[in-house]
């Protein structure tokens, strides 16, 4: 069987996409992957392919890229499309009309995400919400099957379609851990992923202002050059240390050199209910995970006893958070080894991927 997956917004290395669902499908089956900045080869069994035109836009990604990407995906004439982005639901339609099976794989409560989208005007948010959902569901009905990130919202497309499978995006074993990790000498908290400011930046620089913390270093890219420089105005800045972007085992560097890592999202809708990945991958690096005070997330983090949640608008609670951890080496140490067993035990890709096999076997 010929299966393509295609996506006009995420990078083709993209961790849920490439890292996990195609180079695992790709031991079964003939794996193509389709991103507009993809390179022209065949990496870990799954052939590559990219754009020649590379969007400089929201506006062009989102009008102009998905058509490209269409374009690509008939040229080559799969037996499965397996799509990963909002935008590319009519194409998946049109697929359908030729008789191609076509997978909706939904990383993200869309609806919900798009009420804190703040470059929408807040006056017709709650529409463009409400009009989306409406049209997803339309789509989504008309396809083969749907695989969704979290069992939040499987939940929600139980009710659209008959065969949703969840997929969660749980880290792959080995990839950020090693039995070494646990001998390198600690001396940072770490963030890694895109930062905004719904995601907490500005209450990680206050709270490691006050905190008895050295440092907080920073891995990903900001979403605004405005964001930064906002930051790098505060106080705490001079406590930080920005990386910005860093491939897979820069992170997994990083993260065995943490006393733990902070995922401090902001109570916005499509975060209460959300599984973030960089929550699993610091469970997964052996080291203790200060979360927001989610139900879910405090579900996650006090069952397994692997860390600390707190109120994420409030940088004293994080800086008191982050000081427990320094004083106390003896339970941040067993946060990090129930962290870790929590990944082998629980929450890793080679059970996940196994729903993935049934998923395609079920086609």
């Amino acid at each position: 069987m010929k299966v393509c997956h295609i996506s006009s917004s995420h990078q083709h290395n993209d961790t849920r996409i490439f890292l996990k669902e195609c180079t695992s499908l790709a031991k079964k089956y003939d794996a193509t992957l389709i991103a507009p900045n993809a390179p022209f080869a065949n990496i870990e069994g799954v052939q590559l392919v990219g754009l020649d035109f590379i969007p400089s836009s929201r506006f062009e990604r989102l009008l102009k890229v998905p058509p490209l990407v269409y374009k690509k995906a008939l040229e080559i004439d799969a037996d499965v499309y397996h799509l990963h982005d909002p935008e590319m639901l009519l194409f998946g339609l049109l697929l359908k009309r030729k008789g191609k099976k076509v997978i909706y794989d939904i990383h993200e409560d869309v609806p919900r995400q798009i009420l804190s989208k703040k470059w929408i005007p807040n006056y017709i948010r709650s529409l463009v919400s409400k009009a989306f959902e409406v049209f997803e569901d339309y789509c989504a009905k008309r396809f083969d099957t749907l695989i969704t990130a979290t069992s939040h919202i499987k939940k929600r497309f139980d009710t659209v379609h008959a065969r949703v499978y969840n997929v969660n995006n749980y880290p792959l074993l080995n990839e950020l851990h090693s039995p070494s990790n646990n001998k390198i000498a600690k001396d940072t908290f770490s963030f890694v992923g895109g930062i905004n400011e719904i995601r907490g930046i500005q209450q990680m620089v206050e709270a490691i202002e006050v905190s008895s913390a050295g440092k907080l270093t920073l891995a990903g890219k900001f979403s605004k050059q405005s964001v930064l420089e906002n930051m790098k105005c505060l106080k705490g800045w001079s406590k930080i240390q920005y990386n910005g972007f860093m491939n897979r085992q820069e992170v997994s560097n990083l993260l065995a050199s943490s006393y733990a890592g902070l995922v401090l999202y902001h109570p916005e809708p499509n975060h209460i209910n959300a599984q973030p990945n960089k929550m699993f991958e610091y469970m997964s690096a052996g080291i203790p995970v200060i979360a927001s005070n989610f139900p879910l997330w405090r579900e996650i983090i006090e069952t397994n006893d692997c860390g600390i949640c707190v109120d994420p608008l409030k940088p004293q609670e994080i800086a008191a958070a982050m000081d427990e951890i320094l004083i106390n080496p003896n339970v941040s140490e067993e946060f990090g080894r129930n962290a870790r067993k929590a990944i082998e035990t629980k929450y890793n890709w080679n059970i996940e991927e196994q729903i993935l096999f049934q998923a395609y076997e079920n086609l």
